[in-house]
């Protein structure tokens, strides 16, 4: 409930702004009541008001500063006219009502959003979400989301329904095990107001991934060990596939990964070539360490790891087959330089890069040196579920650069 103080402030008010539902909690209100329905017509209203000097209150949940009305307020009206005064807000509630600290939450709203931000909190496996949620991105939309990554940490899902109420007030746990059973359920109605909190489940492993049911070919990308703080810092498997085939591989050959970052294009070759022999050159601690552990819980054993700079840790491995560039540190130009003094005669160099000035260095490298090379512009799409729906959510266009040794 309120405070007396605030209670006072109401009466003293000429104009008592809110939603139905707020304005009916003032029945004997002596001045004029304005519905908040149409926002942007309703803050031109105050903003005359304002200058009339009427004393306007504006009734909101929680804390209007916290995903709140708040912003939009100090948009349209000076914040010299302005006093706050917050109330404990939806996540506060939230968590108080399952009982969990939440100091080191990850909070989000996807209130009129798109999931794409959800996505990626999720992927970086965060311990604790808070999700602020609308009709369409709703608690079954958020765990068809979840479902639909298919990541390795398990996460229950809690609904809390009309915080604060006394009679309508509800918390309703989904355990982890449950989540497609809820996702698929027919005919569920959620409060208008409600919070989806996700806690992940650290005593609980998901299915722990074998080399036996990997594909050959095609390897999720969740099923990789990725950066932490960049979860989506990988070649996509789609991507991937594409440049095993530009690559040409053939049995028992010498392979550079220049950049290798996760691993992840390494592995596919190792894969896919068991007799070939992998070199994947990497300059941070982090990126070699992760290229090991991808490569053993995939049962890698032909990818040698390499800490170091291109180009200079390149020129003591032996002479490549095949080279793949996915990243180059700046040093595209001096990379592929040593790259054509150490590539075999008929090796095949196959770059992928996302920016203009990448793709144009190469091409002014290949034509410098009189390469023959073919570009391939890969741009696409995923799917993506939006409540009962499907949507498309595009990946960053990848420009596939390929050239070929026919003679030195």
């Amino acid at each position: 409930g309120l405070s007396d103080r605030l209670l006072a402030i109401i009466q003293q008010a000429t104009i008592l702004v809110g939603t139905q539902r707020l304005l009916d909690y003032f029945p004997t209100f002596a001045g004029k009541k304005i519905l908040l329905e149409n926002l942007s017509g309703t803050l031109a209203i105050l903003s005359t008001y304002l200058a009339q000097e009427e004393l306007i209150v504006v009734l909101v949940t929680g804390d209007p500063l916290f995903f709140g009305l708040g912003r939009l307020l100090l948009n349209y009206l000076p914040a010299a006219q302005i006093n706050f005064h917050p109330h404990l807000s939806s996540i506060q509630l939230a968590f108080s009502r399952i009982k969990v600290p939440w100091q080191d939450s990850r909070i989000i709203s996807v209130h009129g959003r798109d999931l794409g931000q959800l996505s990626k909190i999720l992927l970086q496996g965060s311990h604790k979400i808070a999700v602020l949620t609308d009709s369409v991105n709703n608690p079954q939309a958020i765990a068809r989301l979840y479902l639909s990554l298919s990541l390795p940490t398990a996460y229950d899902l809690y609904i809390c329904e009309n915080l604060g109420s006394l009679t309508a007030e509800k918390i309703t746990t989904i355990p982890y095990r449950d989540l497609n059973s809820f996702s698929q359920a027919k005919d569920m109605d959620f409060a208008k107001l409600n919070v989806v909190i996700l806690l992940r489940r650290d005593d609980i492993k998901q299915k722990q991934l074998t080399p036996e049911s990997l594909p050959l070919i095609g390897i999720k990308d969740e099923n990789f060990l990725s950066f932490s703080d960049r979860p989506g810092l990988m070649t996509k498997k789609e991507i991937r596939l594409l440049i095993l085939g530009q690559l040409e591989l053939q049995t028992k050959q010498v392979i550079w990964d220049i950049g290798a970052g996760t691993g992840s294009v390494s592995v596919e070759i190792a894969r896919l070539s068991p007799n070939s022999a992998i070199y994947a050159i990497e300059k941070t601690a982090m990126g070699v360490s992760l290229i090991q552990q991808n490569s053993q819980s995939m049962g890698i054993n032909n990818i040698t790891v390499i800490q170091g700079e291109a180009p200079a840790i390149l020129a003591p491995l032996p002479s490549p087959d095949r080279i793949f560039i996915g990243g180059s540190g700046g040093n595209l130009s001096a990379i592929l330089n040593i790259c054509q003094t150490k590539l075999k005669v008929g090796g095949v160099i196959v770059l992928a890069f996302a920016t203009i000035e990448n793709i144009n260095s190469s091409l002014a490298w290949f034509k410098a040196h009189n390469w023959q090379y073919s570009l391939l512009q890969v741009q696409i799409s995923r799917s993506l579920p939006i409540a009962n729906l499907t949507r498309f959510s595009p990946l960053n266009p990848v420009t596939i650069i390929t050239g070929k040794l026919e003679k030195l």
